[in-house]
Parts: C-alpha cells; structure tokens; sequence
C-alpha cells in the first residue's frame, strides 16, 4: 500500500475555561480532542461520525491548522504542519479547503459569487490576470452544476443547496488535494442531501481528491466513504472498512449507532436490539476513568472502568479501542446492515 498523504498521530485540542465568581475562580480544561490517530490516502474518503460535541469539528479545524493544537502531528506529504509558522502554513492551505456545515453563514452576503469563487485566487495568485479568474471561475460554477448567468447574484437569491455548490466551488478554484466537509449535508433536505454527496463523490473521482466526511449520521457517510471513523468525547473508538463497519462492528458503541439509524422497513426495526445506552453522554468538562464509553456500555467490566484502550490494529486491519473487541460478537443482521 502507498504512503498515506495525511497522517495524524495522537492529536489533542484542549482547552482552558474559567468558572466561579470574580474573586474564586476555577480553571477547567476541555479535552475536545485528546488523542486521536489515523491516515488518510490518496483518493479515498474517510467518513467521521459521533454524536455532537465529540470533537469532530475541532479534529477538522487542528488539521487544518486553525485552531492550536495541544500535542501530536499533522502530517501533510510527510510534512508536520504543527510545527510550521504562520506564513508557511497559510501556503500550504492552497492544497487543504474546508467544506463548512451551513451553506448560507458560510458566505459574505456581501459579495457576488463571482467575488466569493474568486477570491482565494487573488488571495494566493494576486498578480493573476482577470481573464484567467474569469475563465476558472465560471469553469468551477459549470462544474459543480451552477450557470454562468447567475455570477452577479448574491448568496441571499440562492437555495441551501445551490449555496453548497458554491461553497465547493470556492473550496476548489485553487485545485487542493484534501477537502474536509464539515456536515456539509446536515442543514439540507434529504433530496438535496442525496445531490450533494453524488456531486462530491463525482467530483473526487474527476479530481482525484482525498475527502474527510464529518457527519452525525451513519446512514450519510455509508454513501461516501470508503472507510469510517467512530469518535466519542475526543477519541477514537474504531477506524474501519466502511462495508465491514456496517456489518460487524467491533466497539460497542458503534453497534449502537448502527442500530439507532431509523429504517423504513418495520420488520426490520421490530427485529433490532436496543442500543444499550444506560446513561447520558458524560460531560467533556469531567470524562470518566478508563475508557470514555464504560458508563454507558452493556459491556463495561472492571478493567474498562481504570484503564484506557489504545487504538489497535487487529488482524483483520481495522482499528479499535476496545478490551474485549475480540470477545465480543456485535455482528448486525445482514437486513438491518443494508438499511442502516
């Protein structure tokens, strides 16, 4: 297998807050994200799913270099990105764009969409001629499925959905490598959602990107993603074959996010298991010891309660943080596996 183009080791985003009154405060830390590890290859799409304020965003937001990360690295072409200044790392983002979760905030309202599409081309090229901005900017609009016609229009006289459009064409006038989606489906209707992933995937096809797919919702990223990465408060709980994931998952918390993803197939729903959750997500200000997911897992023995699982290999290639991944049969029938 050929080197990854992005490798991330152990990467840790935290935070420090402040509570109480004037004269007695506390400092508290948030560990958004507190260790996570994977590699991404040339063309393929790793999905990234969990329930919200598990740290999918901010893992985004630390590769790309936008908020300060804590510890680990970022590795773009085997080159650490945490330890570049400023204005080395402003360059590199011509080959790294982000997809942002809400189409319309996400665009100056301001600005027409030939100024928004064109404007990381003056921002990295700002002696470019304007017959070539022109010329790059209505291919992009051709290519993402927008008409050259509606270039004066401001985001306001767009729908969600068009605006998305847009919002890719700007992440790919500088023709980057990686694009990160950042639930880039979730505020649009189903249909529209269905649009939107089919024009990536055609997209990352003709242009040979590498794709993170962030998304709370298994059924989304089972469309798009060759392989699935399952994080819950900050971590890493399983990286997995995206056909395998569906099938067998091997972390109890995946098979409960497996089996709460609504099927229009009643038998099928009759036929499901409980997810198990005994308890709410614990707060990221106070995780429990040993492995974040015990106090809701059917599972938890005492060694889940005091020690943390690394994220390991198993023979099979899939990744787990999970001591009794191998003991466990969290198989999902081959019915309910389709319809998740």
């Amino acid at each position: 297998m050929s080197e990854p183009v992005l490798r991330v080791q152990d990467l840790a985003v935290h935070y420090e807050t402040s509570e109480g009154g004037l004269l007695r405060q506390r400092q508290r830390i948030i560990r958004a994200v507190n260790g996570v590890s994977f590699d991404l290859f040339a063309g393929e799409t790793l999905g990234v799913v969990g329930e919200s304020g598990c740290g999918k965003s901010t893992l985004a937001r630390a590769i790309l270099g936008l908020v300060k990360t804590s510890r680990g690295r970022v590795l773009w072409m085997g080159q650490d990105l945490t330890v570049l200044d400023e204005e080395s790392l402003r360059k590199k983002r011509k080959e790294m764009q982000i997809v942002f979760q809400d189409p319309l905030a996400s665009l100056n309202p301001r600005m027409t969409v030939r100024d928004i599409i064109a404007e990381p081309l003056w921002t990295f090229y700002p002696k470019i001629a304007r017959v070539q901005v022109e010329e790059r900017v209505r291919g992009m609009m051709k290519m993402v499925g927008l008409l050259p016609n509606q270039l004066n229009r401001y985001p306001h006289e767009f729908s969600g959905g068009q605006c998305q459009r847009i919002g890719i064409a700007r992440a790919l006038v500088l023709n980057p490598k990686l694009i990160i989606c950042d639930e880039p489906v979730s505020a649009l209707d189903v249909s529209i959602q269905a649009q939107i992933i089919n024009l990536l995937r055609d997209l990352q096809r003709k242009l040979q990107l590498s794709l993170i797919f962030i998304a709370h919702d298994l059924s989304v990223v089972r469309h798009i993603s060759d392989r699935v990465m399952v994080m819950y408060l900050g971590r890493g709980m399983e990286v997995a074959r995206q056909e395998a994931l569906y099938r067998k998952p091997l972390h109890p918390y995946t098979s409960a996010l497996v089996k709460a993803v609504p099927v229009p197939d009643p038998r099928v729903a009759r036929a499901r298991v409980e997810t198990g959750f005994t308890e709410d997500m614990p707060s990221p200000f106070d995780p429990p010891d040993g492995c974040p997911f015990h106090t809701r897992c059917p599972y938890v023995v005492k060694r889940c309660q005091l020690e943390v699982p690394a994220l390991r290999r198993l023979p099979e290639g899939d990744w787990v943080a999970c001591h009794r991944a191998e003991e466990l049969d969290l198989s999902i029938s081959r019915e309910a596996a389709a319809e998740a």
